[in-house]
């Protein structure tokens, strides 16, 4: 299993990747669709933080298990945000 430190700075590089696509959305679109990825930043934001209250508090009974959850719900959830903004660029 993977050290607490090592899940939290993936949770914080994966995040901030979606924020740093969102703000180069916002850089070259300015008028364009702006709320939309900011909203996108909230979003990203609370999903941070909602796994980083995970990992804090970790399922006592099966410990493994609870990390593998929260690494597959980081990358489903950072996916997520992603083809949310390549549906921002499409339309």
């Amino acid at each position: 299993m993977a050290s607490l430190r090592v899940i939290k700075k993936d949770i914080d590089y994966l995040v901030s990747e979606v924020i740093s696509d969102c703000w180069t959305f916002l850089y070259i679109n300015q008028e364009n669709k702006a709320e939309d990825a900011v909203a996108i930043i909230n979003d990203a934001v609370e999903f941070r933080d909602e796994l980083f209250s995970r990992v804090n508090k970790p399922d006592k009974e099966n410990v493994k298990a609870h990390y593998k959850a929260i690494n597959r719900d980081l990358l489903t959830g950072v996916d997520a945000f992603f083809k949310r903004i390549s549906d921002l660029i499409e339309k």
